[in-house]
């Protein structure tokens, strides 16, 4: 690993919030680049997802992590347990909320700051959607819950105020070595984004109910050098018969679309073409089985 210069800082940052406050949105955002999937949809984000941020005088490790809330599925006690677990050993947890919603005093988030010493910065992500003068009292409200090492109001889907909060985060970061090359943006495998990509494009076309119970898992990923192409074979698993109906759709529409959207996705993230082919199979009660979440990638 290469020394760094005098100066140079590095560090890890663990984004953590109820669902659906941007968190992956605000990833994609720092880095610069799509590497995280976003929904509308709660509970989209199930992995701790590492995003690299590099500059001339620093390098910054975001660990994007799945919605706080109170579990009850296996699977949602492992979602949890992904945030809980991303907390230790960082120099910083940033507790993203919503400028739109009131303070929330008995959020289970609660429950994971008040074990970790680490510093936290509040991020008051959306303050897109309110009026400025809107701010202050949330501000005050937040400043009273418990002490912050900054507080920044942002934007993540328009950028606004997101150079103010990198700062920020960079004052709390120590002197340390650039761990990853310069144009890496995340250390995750090719599978694992082809397979949360094609999920995304499930959450986007289905009903509430649908996307919970869904899992992909890319079976084959044949690369063809003469070609140039990629062919990918995946499955998406579902939890009742009723969900496959619904994803394979009339004549095969919806998993057709799903597949469509998906593999223009990944060409623009792999820059070649690429033959999808996309399976639908049944698992019944999935995300309660601690062997099938397992082999599905959640352990």
């Amino acid at each position: 690993m290469k020394q760094p210069e005098a100066g140079f800082r590095s560090g890890f940052v663990a984004i953590i919030g109820r669902p659906n406050v941007g968190k992956s949105t605000l990833l994609n955002c720092l880095v610069g680049q799509k590497i995280a999937i976003t929904s509308p949809k709660p509970q989209t984000t199930r992995n701790r997802i590492l995003g690299i941020l590099s500059r001339d005088d620093a390098q910054m490790l975001f660990l994007d992590t799945p919605g706080i809330h109170r579990a009850k599925s296996s699977l949602n006690k492992y979602m949890v347990d992904q945030a809980r677990a991303a907390c230790q050993d960082v120099d910083l947890v940033l507790w993203l909320v919503e400028a739109d919603r009131p303070v929330d005093e008995d959020s289970p988030v609660h429950e994971v700051l008040s074990k970790i010493s680490t510093p936290v910065v509040l991020g008051i992500n959306k303050m897109d959607l309110v009026e400025r003068d809107a701010l202050l009292p949330l501000i005050d409200a937040y400043s009273r819950q418990r002490e912050f090492a900054g507080i920044v109001p942002f934007s993540a889907l328009q950028g606004t105020g997101v150079d103010v909060l990198q700062q920020v985060m960079l004052e709390y970061l120590p002197e340390g070595p650039r761990y990853f090359p310069e144009d890496q943006v995340t250390d995750l495998p090719e599978r694992f984004i082809v397979a949360e990509i094609i999920r995304e494009q499930v959450l986007n076309r289905t009903q509430q109910e649908v996307p919970y119970g869904v899992a992909v898992v890319v079976e084959s990923f044949q690369e063809n050098e003469k070609s140039n192409m990629i062919s990918i074979g995946a499955v998406v698993n579902v939890e009742r018969e009723a969900h496959k109906r619904i994803l394979v759709g009339k004549r095969g529409s919806m998993v057709r679309n799903i597949g469509t959207a998906a593999r223009l996705e990944i060409e623009r993230l792999l820059g070649v073409k690429v033959y999808l082919e996309l399976f639908v199979r049944v698992q019944k009660n999935w995300t309660s089985s601690d062997r099938m979440m397992k082999e599905f990638g959640y352990e």
